[in-house]
This record gives structure tokens, C-alpha cells and sequence, in this order.
């Protein structure tokens, strides 16, 4: 008789500056990451409270990305989505901190990378970033109109907004250095 295995999911929360930030992934990867308010993230009701390592290494990454520096702490994903999706997720993951890239400039980046010549739109672009299932992580809060404006972002325009201020794309009022290896070294003796 053969036996299926079914993979424990775990769910976790993370309360960030912005506000609560709900985690979900397995034994191996990483497969959520969304602010709680965000709208049309259902609640996973396989998934059973608690941590892991994957959980602890998102948490970390975000530690260092609200402390104001460029994560270094690996985080395996698992992106599940259309072959269109992922492809449009692994080109957002290559945006780097700091930095803004258009839903065209994207949709070009796709086109290039194609062998079959095939028109990739801004607006397909914009479908696939929004059904983004990991936020900061998979950085769709970088996207922004071709003029440069600040459109459309799950978590909602202020959410992006602050991002981007955190990352230094825009000005913010008040900041304060932060010394990325002391977060560092708070974090490895937390743990």
C-alpha cells in the first residue's frame, strides 16, 4: 500500500514597524510572506502555528531589512505560481535594494531573456506582481509606473511608500544610521 507524506506547513507572525506580517512554509521553504491587511491573502488553514528554521531565517532577513540594511540572511522560497509568474518573480528578485524598475522596463527584461521572441505587456507584469505570494522578499514594492509614479501595491501606497523610504529611493523626513553589524551580532546572540 503506498503512503503519502504530506508536508507540515507552519504559520508564524512577525509584528514589523509597518505593522504584523504573517509567514507560512514548510520543512524546506519559505512560501508566504504578506502584510496582515493586505487584501486576497486567505488565511492557510493547513498550516499549524509555530516556527522553523526556514520561519527563523525570514524573520532574521527581516530584521535586517527593517534595521535599514541589505539582508544577508539566506531565505529559501518556494514561489508557486504559473511558468509566466515565476518567470516574472525571479526577474523581481534581481531588482536590487535601492532601486525601482517600471512594469515595462520588467516586461522588457522579460522579453530579452526569451528565446522565442515572444511581446511580454506591462500589464501582464502588473497581474504577476500583484499575485506576488512573498512580499519584500520578492521586492514588488520596487515596481513602479513608467513615469516613475508609485502605483498599485497589495499592502497598499503608503506601505510602499515607507519601503522605499527605508531603502533610500526616497526622501524621508528623519533617520537614523543604523550599524547593520550590530544587528547582526544582537540577532546571533538572541538565538
Amino acid at each position: 500500500m503506498e503512503r503519502w507524506i504530506t508536508a507540515v506547513k507552519k504559520k508564524s507572525h512577525y509584528d514589523s514597524p509597518l505593522g504584523g506580517i504573517t509567514l507560512i512554509a514548510d520543512e524546506t521553504a519559505l512560501l508566504g510572506l504578506w502584510f496582515d491587511w493586505q487584501p486576497g491573502y486567505a488565511d492557510d488553514d493547513s498550516a499549524v502555528l509555530g516556527d522553523s528554521p526556514t520561519i527563523g531565517a525570514a524573520k532574521r532577513w527581516l530584521e535586517e531589512y527593517f534595521a535599514g540594511c541589505i539582508p544577508r540572511t539566506e531565505v529559501p522560497l518556494r514561489l508557486e505560481g504559473t511558468p509566466f509568474r515565476k518567470e516574472a518573480w525571479a526577474l523581481l528578485r534581481k531588482v536590487p535594494y535601492g532601486e525601482t524598475v517600471s512594469y515595462g522596463g520588467l516586461a522588457r527584461r522579460l522579453e530579452l531573456k526569451r528565446a522565442d521572441g515572444r511581446r511580454v505587456s506591462a500589464r501582464a507584469i502588473g497581474g504577476a506582481v500583484h499575485h506576488n505570494p512573498i512580499a519584500l522578499i520578492v521586492p514588488c514594492h520596487r515596481v513602479v509606473g513608467a513615469d516613475g509614479s508609485l502605483t498599485g501595491y497589495a499592502g497598499g501606497i503608503e506601505t510602499k511608500i515607507r519601503l522605499l523610504q527605508l531603502e533610500g529611493v526616497l526622501k524621508q523626513t528623519e533617520r537614523t544610521d543604523v550599524d547593520c553589524e550590530s544587528i547582526d551580532r544582537i540577532w546571533r546572540s538572541t538565538r
